[in-house]
């Protein structure tokens, strides 16, 4: 970038009549990292790069963060922090305290938290047995207020569960009624020990709210062990760990380029992207913490509320059906979709597989949290890609039915340790029969799958890649800007890909399995 571009970038920014003073603050500081030196990179990566068949996020050409960091924010609540000089709190307001001032000194890539802990695990402790269900409703519903209002950003995201308890249920309850964008939430759902009753709570949130999303807690479990979260959207990694940034491959542009068929594209093809995908995130893996040294420099490192060893990279795939039916073209095999024919299905699968098996053999610096390598992740679209589907996605508009959209599903999420990204789109008749939708979630962790995320048609919250946006919030963005930093990205990303177009799933479709009456 030279001079010139940099200085009228900066002045549009400056003379913005939408953007509020705080978004101006940070990219205004997004820029200034856009104008350093990118790492040394090979010319085979780099072209790559600047085709955007590998893509880098724009997370900054020389980012002094990680992407995603997760505190351990239990280990904080034990100890305190000098930096921040907090003593450890002794009841519920001073932990509602100590919370608020930790989460504005966490840094990510969007310059606010990811990650807010597994709060209701956190506030447990807190909370004295003869205090009011009312009582406790009304400091969370204070806090969580607090947090929309200061961490005004839809990536802002915590966890609850698996078990029942007294703060998960007044955290719905609030949620309900406030119907505000922030904080994103996960549920972990434990079919030993996550009861139904809570799972319909959390599915009744959703009609009002759009959250939670659910994940398979055996299986996150089984990739991370027991300290692991789901972290902006669909991001899972290591408590006291998280990633230090997020390469994607597009797996349509790679398939573009392919002289041959899906064969050669296993044989050859996959293995020279992904090696040039894996250059790209070794060398920002190396810039961050070999020169910028983030966890020789900052306070929570130094403190103990994040460690280097529970730290790896994500590498992400996106394009998965374009790249199908691009390679099957090649093949002489014409008219197949992914999500409806079997012999494109399995080319998905079997591409997966071999990415799986390259990215998991390809060591990277720095990732011990990873076991050496990237995790694998099928990463969820931005607002900037255009004629290309979200992940392993299905395509907007075209998914099957629900029994037929999870088991086409199903079979690559084992591969993704550190999330994908299947969305539900269900009509109003779920509202009249929750349980069917306890059941379908039940169902689903079943089959294999990892995350479960399910939308009502016509509410007012939107999904759109694993964040959430309200849609009055989007009227007029281009006029009189937005509160929420994310609700640019949520109006291109709407603009371009035309989410509320997914296709509706009956939840009350007795044509499909029809029983006899009488």
């Amino acid at each position: 970038m030279d001079l010139t571009q940099l200085q009228h970038d900066a002045d549009a920014i400056v003379t913005s009549r939408t953007l509020g003073y705080d978004q101006k603050v940070r990219r205004l500081a997004g820029l200034a990292v856009e104008a350093l030196p990118y790492p040394a990179l090979s010319a085979a990566t780099r072209e790559a790069l600047d085709k955007r068949v590998i893509c880098d996020m724009f997370e900054g050409h020389r980012p002094y963060a990680p992407r995603y960091v997760l505190p351990d924010y239990a280990k904080a609540l034990r100890q305190g922090s000098r930096h921040l000089e907090l003593d450890p709190p002794v009841d519920l307001d001073d932990a509602l305290s100590f919370l608020t001032i930790l989460y504005g000194h966490v840094p990510s890539v969007t310059t606010y938290p990811v990650y807010l802990g597994d709060l209701d695990a956190l506030l447990e402790p807190f909370v004295p047995a003869d205090l009011p269900d009312a009582e406790l409703d009304r400091k969370l519903r204070r806090f969580w207020i607090q947090l929309d209002r200061l961490l005004p950003d839809a990536f802002v995201h915590t966890n609850l569960g698996p078990g029942d308890g007294r703060v998960v249920r007044s955290i719905l309850r609030v949620e309900r009624s406030l119907r505000q964008v922030v904080p994103n939430i996960t549920l972990k759902v434990d079919p030993a020990v996550t009861p139904d009753s809570l799972i319909e709570d959390a599915v009744q949130t959703v009609f009002v709210t759009g959250k939670p999303h659910f994940v398979n807690h055996p299986m996150m479990v089984g990739d991370h062990g027991e300290g692991y979260a789901a972290v902006s959207c669909y991001n899972s990694l290591k408590i006291g760990g998280g990633s230090h940034t997020l390469v994607r491959l597009n797996l349509k542009e790679a398939a573009v380029r392919q002289d041959g068929g899906l064969a050669e594209f296993l044989a050859d093809g996959l293995p020279m992207w992904v090696e040039l995908t894996a250059e790209l995130i070794e060398a920002r893996i190396r810039s961050l913490v070999e020169h910028q040294q983030f966890f020789e420099t900052h306070w929570l490192a130094q403190e103990g509320l994040v460690d280097l060893e529970r730290f790896s990279a994500m590498f992400g795939v996106f394009g998965m059906a374009e790249c199908v039916a691009e390679l099957l073209a090649h093949d002489g095999i014409h008219g197949v979709r992914y999500g409806h024919d079997a012999v494109a299905n399995d080319a998905a699968y079997r591409i997966v597989e071999r990415v799986a098996e390259l990215v998991a053999a390809r060591p990277l610096p720095y990732c011990a949290g990873g076991g050496g390598a990237a995790y694998l992740h099928s990463q969820s679209g931005i607002d900037l890609d255009v004629d290309v589907t979200a992940g392993t996605r299905i395509p907007v508009g075209d998914e099957p039915g629900m029994r037929e959209h999870i088991t086409v599903c199903a079979p690559h999420h084992k591969h993704f340790a550190s999330g994908v990204s299947d969305i539900f789109h269900v009509d109003q008749t779920a509202v009249g029969n929750p349980r069917a939708m306890v059941d379908i979630i039940r169902g689903a962790f079943t089959v294999g799958m990892r995350d479960f995320t399910f939308n009502l048609d016509d509410n007012e919250f939107i999904r759109i890649t694993g964040y959430l946006v309200r849609k009055s919030d989007l009227v007029g963005i281009d006029e009189h800007g937005a509160r929420h930093g994310s609700d640019y990205l949520a109006a291109g990303a709407e603009a371009n890909f035309h989410l509320t177009e997914r296709a509706v799933k009956r939840i009350r479709a007795h044509e499909l399995d029809p029983r006899p009456r009488g």
